[in-house]
């Protein structure tokens, strides 16, 4: 019986401690979160993002050797390009894709970029185009404008420039609508 009682009282007295230790633990914890310790903490979230972004690798790396030949073929296919694919950047390179810029209606950089590589054939087919605009289905009415006096006259006017802004769907929608009357 002495010994039951005795780790009760030991037990009761570790959990008095324990309690203690955890309020102590509490009332550190929120006198830490008062204005004394926040730059601190700020200070340590900052370096550490600093660190994250000077680790963080550029997402547009420059062409491969190999690339740059294929360009340069490429370049030599339509006339621009003097001399023997190298595989490297240099001012020969430069100069026959200012020409080709220049005589494809593009800005003449020099640069590689999504519509020169289009128009050389080696880029994709949805490089540097916009996403497409969205038509009207042939049951809704067009927004009515204030201008305008009587609707049927606007919807064939609306439907056409719709059909026109968006020339890729223009085709598909063509074939799908049936003809105005």
């Amino acid at each position: 019986m002495t010994r039951t009682i005795t780790c009760l009282a030991i037990a009761a007295a570790l959990l008095v401690a324990s309690a203690q230790a955890f309020a102590y633990q509490q009332q550190s914890a929120s006198s830490s979160s008062s204005s004394a310790s926040v730059p601190s903490t700020t200070a340590k979230k900052k370096t550490v993002s600093k660190k994250h972004h000077s680790r963080r690798e550029p997402t547009q790396k420059a062409p491969t050797p190999a690339r740059i030949s294929e360009i340069q073929s490429a370049l030599a296919r339509n006339g621009y390009y003097q001399g023997q694919p190298n595989g490297k950047w240099d001012s020969n390179t430069v100069s026959a894709m200012q020409k080709f810029q220049s005589g494809n209606g593009l800005e003449p950089s020099g640069k590689l970029n999504a519509l020169s590589l289009q128009k050389l054939g080696l880029g994709s087919s949805v490089a540097g185009v916009s996403a497409p605009k969205p038509i009207q289905p042939a049951g809704s009415k067009p927004p009515a404008s204030p201008t305008s006096s009587t609707a049927p006259a606007s919807a064939p006017q609306s439907a056409n420039s719709a059909a026109a802004s968006s020339p890729a769907s223009s085709s598909a929608s063509a074939s799908t609508k049936p003809p105005q009357r």
